[in-house]
Formats: C-alpha cells, structure tokens, sequence
C-alpha cells in the first residue's frame, strides 16, 4: 500500500494522471490500475472522475493529508533503523533544566552511553524558554524541562515526575504561619523573580497567567541574591521540592503553597518533536522516565 500511496500524492500534487505517471517512472494505464485497486481496498472513493479530470474527494484530502505525514514517518523509521546497525557514531543533542538537580539526569546519561556506546551525546542545560527554542530550531533532539505551556501534538510529550510548589519566605516576617500559604495572601507582597532581562516578560507572563501572581515583581540573578532579598522581608520566592534545597533553611523557611485550598504542583516532561522520534531519543526518554520511577 505503501507505493500506491506514494503514487496517490504524486497524482493530486500534479493534478495529472500523466504527470504523476513520469515523476513515478510508470505507465499511465499502470498508475490508473494502482489507484482503482486502492480505492477497492478501502472501500472509498478518492476522485472523482470527471472526465480527462477529477475531482480529489473529501476523503481523498484527508487520506493525501496524511498519507505525506506515514511516509515521512516511514522514511525517519527506515534511517534510524540503519543508524542502529552503522558503525558511524551517531550524535544525540539533548537539553535538560538547570536549577532542576542533575541527579535522574546524569543517571540516565551514565545509563545511555553504557547501554549505546557508539552514541556521542551533547549537553545543553538552560531555562524553559532557552530550551523551548533549541528544540523548536532543531538545535536539540530532546529536552526535559518543566511544563509551562499547554502539551502540543507536535511533540512527543513524556511525563517524567512533578513537585509540590513551594513559597520561600521570612522566618522573622512570617513566624506564624506553619506549613501552608495561598497565592490570594500574597497579592501585596512583591514577588522575587530569578530571570534574566531577556527573559523577563515570559517569565512574568507565567506567573501571572499560570500560578495566578497578582504581586509586583523584583528581581534576582540568582538563588543567593534571592535569599538575601527574602531573608530581609523584601519579597517571597516560589520553588518547589527540589528546587528548595539549593536554598539555606537556616536564613528563609519554606511551606506549601496552595490556590483555593489546593496544593499547587509543577509537572516535568521528556519533550521531542514527533517527526524527529527515533529509537536513540526514544530509548534516552524511555531511562530518564525509569529514573524517576
């Protein structure tokens, strides 16, 4: 079936019969034949005859829509089955969260290059943001990273583990308060922000728009210069569970922070694109996912 689709593709992206017959290296009477057992076997029409011409049919769009998107997909399949069997090193570029904690990830890396010796990974660490437009330019093959958009079919989405949100505030400022705060009680408290200036917008954005931030914002170049700001009442930080122990509980304490009594979580994802999957990105996610299990 496959070659009868390719010649399908061919016959509507020329609009011709002949046309597709010579781009296929075929008769026309032999593509014309290809195309009526096709249709038999699908029980459905694809054109509509019309004549010397046809009319592609609704079914036929959709079937030539994704009949492209299979055999895109056949040709990736075909080319890392051949890598796997190639003595050539093959290169996997991947990205992963700084601040995160490396320790899942270097386990996983260790993993890989024992169980696919012949593959040369390249590292990329950065923010969401900075991870996001490698994989989006092609500059990487995977990333794991925290979710901050909504899941896209255009990339394979692996859920890999999630952490409670967590507020890191004043032990002098906040000494009543036990083990839990509401993102309402913190509307008139500014909000420490670790960012850079390039990155500042996004950043806001999704506080804002995700967490529900209704503070100003201060901020931080990095964790200690936003402890220094905690620690002397000029704002609260949001980490969560494993970002919490690059923080000193000895100068800010942290509690759980919540949104209408519901504790807030962070999501992880192994992320790639899904016309880039193939047997090394999928086997890399496949150990950072058992990682964490």
């Amino acid at each position: 079936m496959f070659q009868q689709m390719q010649y399908f593709i061919s016959i509507v992206k020329n609009h011709s019969f002949t046309q597709a017959a010579v781009e296929c290296h075929i008769s026309q009477s032999a593509i014309s034949q290809q195309m009526k057992e096709l249709e038999t076997h699908l029980g459905v029409k694809l054109l509509e005859r019309k004549g010397r011409s046809f009319e592609v049919t609704e079914a036929g769009q959709y079937f030539y829509t994704h009949s492209q998107d299979i055999l895109d997909n056949i040709d990736t399949l075909v080319e890392n089955t051949v890598k796997i069997v190639k003595d050539e090193q093959v290169e996997l570029r991947v990205g992963y969260l700084k601040n995160f904690g490396t320790t899942e990830f270097l386990q996983t890396v260790s993993k890989f290059s024992e169980d696919f010796p012949q593959v040369k990974i390249k590292i990329n660490s950065g923010n969401h943001e900075e991870l996001y437009e490698l994989l989006r330019t092609g500059k990487v093959d995977l990333n794991f990273s925290d979710q901050r958009r909504a899941l896209s079919n255009e990339y394979v989405n692996e859920f890999l583990t999630d952490s409670k949100f967590m507020l890191a505030i004043s032990r002098t400022s906040f000494a009543d308060i036990n083990d839990q705060m509401d993102i309402s009680q913190l509307a008139d408290i500014p909000c420490v922000l670790i960012t850079a200036n390039d990155q500042r917008e996004s950043d806001e954005a999704y506080y804002r728009e995700i967490l529900g931030v209704k503070s100003e914002f201060i901020l931080a170049a990095n964790y200690d210069e936003a402890q220094i700001l905690v620690a002397s009442n000029q704002g609260y930080l949001i980490v969560n569970d494993r970002t919490e122990k690059q923080l000193n509980p000895g100068i800010v304490k942290t509690v759980n922070l919540i949104n209408a009594k519901q504790q807030m979580v962070q999501n992880y994802y192994a992320y790639w694109k899904a016309d880039n999957s193939g047997y090394y990105i999928e086997s890399f996610a496949k150990l950072l996912k058992e990682s964490f299990a």
